[in-house]
């Protein structure tokens, strides 16, 4: 897809060819056709970053089929070709079947026409038929060159996976999955209303012919009854069960919601379908039951912030991965686990998601769950399974005996969405584990002021979608009301706290934790979780609440920039959220193609302000003649954003004019994205489960409430790959207090690749590029077919 040309340090000219595809074929193996939101700026990030190494780059269009047909469907592709694609779903190079290529005569064609341009590096978006296809590709690239008589040196392979099934083993997330989960709560939540209004029960049937990570986190974002997903048929009579649990449901709400993967099926390996549902449900209970099929609007539409991320991201790697490339490196494909780069083998890959087929066609569906569990990417589905059960389902209420403990949740400073899915999970968990539940209302005020209520399980039902907080929140801290907050915990009997907030929430828990020394009944388990739009708490690269507000921005300077398709040669200054972090302004002008993002942690002078409107005016002499300029909104206390405003609209007279908008609250407002609703469910449970644990503890070593370790209070934070509890009074040090932020910020390391994407010439840092890891370990016994 790209083509490098660059001098070498030797003052000759080195040559080295990339090539990019989207498309599906894998040669003798099964093709799996796919198109997802997010490829475009896969396509974008390779196309850019393969100029910017002195490339030339190729775009190969419709495919497999194009590289077969050559001609022009190969063409050189330019800066220019790839703008204004960012917000566009779908692939705009065409993805096409191609059954010649799985013909050795026509991958001889396509290595003919490759070579006739010097191609000597496939990039490959698509599923695992793609990746196999460009595999066997790479290996017989050799011998096809010698029945063609013509000379080549070797060809390197790379992979992004393109799948909204999120199917492919080895990855956390596939481009275009989280776009589809978009699309799928979107209609969820419109038809959640009208169930409502007429008491009815719908079942939505989404995609997941093999996996059903779709439906399983549709379920845990919508607070579904029930999920069909193909790994995990349900048990002998599942049928009377379900009835069961519709009724129970009923009888505190006036609807029902049942998600269905399309490739659900029963233990014997018979398909579970909406429609056969919707009879039973509506012979059996007699209720008004409708059944949704979704079908491709999953696929369609605008891609979310976090699937432009992942794409630009992986597309840089991709880059990187084939100029590091050597005749034995194998074929890799590029991903992301956590917020960390990773390079995979790509046929161990390949390898594990074909074997998880084979298990489930043979009805091992045991075993199918554990190769799930093998890579990073499915463990979420397995722990999400365990977690549906006792979040949805009362009859789970049984399940655990009264354990005499009271749990109190309340949420500090500004409300932001997620945070009811937070308190939802904890309370559901909570109740499942014996404990007493309480609710506290308007934060350390309220705790202070005795607004402390018991909370239930119906209470929270409905919760995920909402925005905002349900239990009110407030920004004032604990230190100035510390004796009425110890008097309210012990006449509430509070064992354990979880705080759900920002910064605020953070210097409340270790003003908590310094109050132990004088007040006793603050020496109990104490739990912060991360929620705030600013991403700015020490201990947690993401925060709840934040990707909402990037889709926010992402979404809003998409319309800004496409007002200006018809005027043409104007410039937008943006005005973020975010106090003193630049989180916001950074990922967002990175998702929605800014020229540059004003941040606090980056300082900037005038002269790097004269440079940026040096930059647009050179880029209105292009056919690009529109710009985006984010600001945070406190970068700078003397470069404000009326003053940028100014200067841009004074260095641009005569040939671009300026617009400025400040975004404001509608920052924080607005319904949780999927990602903050699960993720604020999987922290409300672990926070709860790690609370339990910690007064178990307590209790078996006899020393009953009272707990002094600084490891009693943590914050519960997402760390590169793996959730984490970190006691509070460690990352103390890793704060800077007066600007609210962290010390370290793992995201500054995305601001060269938006320059980059931008075409200012700076130099990237590769010193911490993804080495290759493995996907298969060693294979346990018991997977092993007999």
């Amino acid at each position: 897809f790209a083509g490098v040309m660059w001098q070498g340090s030797e003052g000759c000219v080195v040559s080295q060819l990339l090539s990019l595809e989207t498309g599906d074929a894998s040669g003798t193996f099964t093709v799996a056709q796919s198109q997802n939101r997010g490829m475009n700026a896969a396509v974008r990030a390779t196309v850019r970053v393969g100029l910017y190494t002195g490339a030339k780059v190729f775009f190969v269009h419709e495919g497999y089929q194009g590289l077969v047909d050559g001609g022009d469907n190969i063409r050189p592709a330019t800066w220019e070709s790839v703008s204004m694609m960012l917000q566009l779903g779908g692939t705009v190079i065409g993805s096409a079947r191609c059954q010649e290529f799985r013909t050795k005569e026509g991958r001889a064609k396509a290595a003919c026409n490759l070579v006739k341009l010097g191609i000597t590096n496939l990039c490959v978006i698509g599923g695992d038929g793609s990746l196999t296809g460009a595999n066997q590709f790479r290996n017989e690239w050799s011998e096809l060159l010698a029945e063609l008589a013509k000379k080549s040196s070797h060809l390197n392979i790379v992979g992004m996976v393109g799948s909204i099934d999120n199917d492919f083993c080895g990855t956390d997330m596939t481009i275009g999955t989280d776009s589809a989960l978009h699309r799928i709560m979107e209609v969820v939540d419109a038809i959640t209303t009208t169930a409502q209004s007429h008491q009815r029960t719908f079942i939505l049937e989404v995609m997941g012919r093999h996996c059903g990570y779709l439906a399983l986190v549709t379920a845990l974002a919508c607070g579904a009854d029930w999920v069909f997903i193909p790994e995990m048929p349900p048990e002998e009579k599942w049928e009377d069960h379900l009835c069961r649990r519709l009724a129970e449901t009923r009888r505190s709400s006036r609807l029902n919601v049942i998600i269905v993967a399309e490739g659900a099926m029963d233990k014997n390996g018979k398909p579970i379908t909406s429609n056969q549902i919707k009879h039973l449900v509506s012979e059996r209970l007699g209720y008004d039951t409708r059944a949704t099929v979704l079908g491709h609007v999953q696929r369609g539409g605008t891609p979310s912030a976090f699937d432009r991320i992942l794409g630009s991201r992986m597309g840089v790697e991709a880059v990187m991965a084939l100029l590091e490339a050597t005749p034995d490196t194998p074929a890799c494909v590029v991903s992301l686990s956590g917020n960390t780069a990773v390079r995979l083998p790509l046929m161990e890959c390949v390898q594990v998601t074909k074997d998880v087929s084979k298990a489930m066609a043979e009805g091992r569906y045991e075993d199918a769950v554990k190769l799930r569990g093998k890579c990073v990417s499915c463990s979420f589905l397995l722990k999400c399974d365990e977690m549906y059960i006792d979040i949805v389902c009362p009859c789970s209420l049984g399940c655990h005996s009264k354990s005499n403990v009271s749990v109190a949740i309340l949420n500090v400073g500004a409300p932001c969405a997620g945070m009811n899915a937070a308190v939802r999970s904890a309370v559901r968990i909570g109740i499942t584990q014996g404990h007493h539940m309480l609710a506290v209302h308007d934060g350390f005020e309220g705790l202070a002021q005795g607004l402390v209520k018991p909370i239930t399980w119906t209470e929270v039902g409905g919760w995920t979608g909402k925005g905002g907080s349900m239990l009110g929140t407030k920004r004032t801290l604990p230190a100035k009301v510390m004796e009425e907050i110890s008097l309210n915990i012990a006449k509430f009997n509070i064992h354990g706290l979880i705080i759900i907030g920002g910064f605020e929430a953070f210097v409340g828990g270790l003003e908590l934790l310094a109050g132990r020394q004088k007040y006793e009944e603050l020496c109990i388990p104490i739990v912060m979780i991360p929620a705030t739009v600013s991403n700015n708490v020490p201990g947690s690269d993401f925060s709840i609440g934040a990707d909402t507000a990037l889709n926010t921005i992402t979404s809003t300077c998409d319309r800004i920039k496409q007002s200006a398709a018809g005027t043409k040669r104007r410039v937008f200054i943006i005005e973020t959220m975010g106090g003193y972090c630049g989180y916001l302004a950074t990922v967002a002008g990175l998702a929605s193609g800014a020229d540059a993002a004003y941040i606090f942690e980056e300082h900037f002078n005038i002269h790097d302000l004269k440079v940026n409107v040096e930059h647009l005016v050179e880029k209105m002499k292009t056919t690009v003649k529109r710009g985006l300029i984010l600001r945070n909104e406190k970068c700078n206390p003397n470069y404000t954003t009326d003053f940028i405003f100014s200067l841009y609209s004074e260095e641009g007279k005569g040939v671009f004019d300026c617009r400025k908008n400040v975004l404001g609250h509608m920052q924080q407002g607005g319904t949780p994205t999927p990602f903050d609703r699960n993720f604020g469910t999987k922290m409300g449970a672990k926070a709860v489960l790690w609370l339990t644990d910690k007064l178990k503890e307590c209790y078996r070593h006899g020393c009953g409430r009272p707990v002094q370790t600084a490891r009693s209070a943590c914050v519960l934070g997402m760390r590169k790959r793996t959730l984490m509890f970190q006691p509070l009074d460690e990352l103390r040090d890793q704060t800077d207090f007066e600007h609210r932020i962290p010390k370290t910020e793992w995201w500054l390391k995305l601001r060269p690749i938006m320059k980059i994407l931008a075409k200012y010439k700076i130099n990237l840092d590769t010193s911490e590029h993804a080495h290759m890891e493995h996907v298969i370990q060693k294979r346990s016994p018991v997977l092993m077919p007999v």
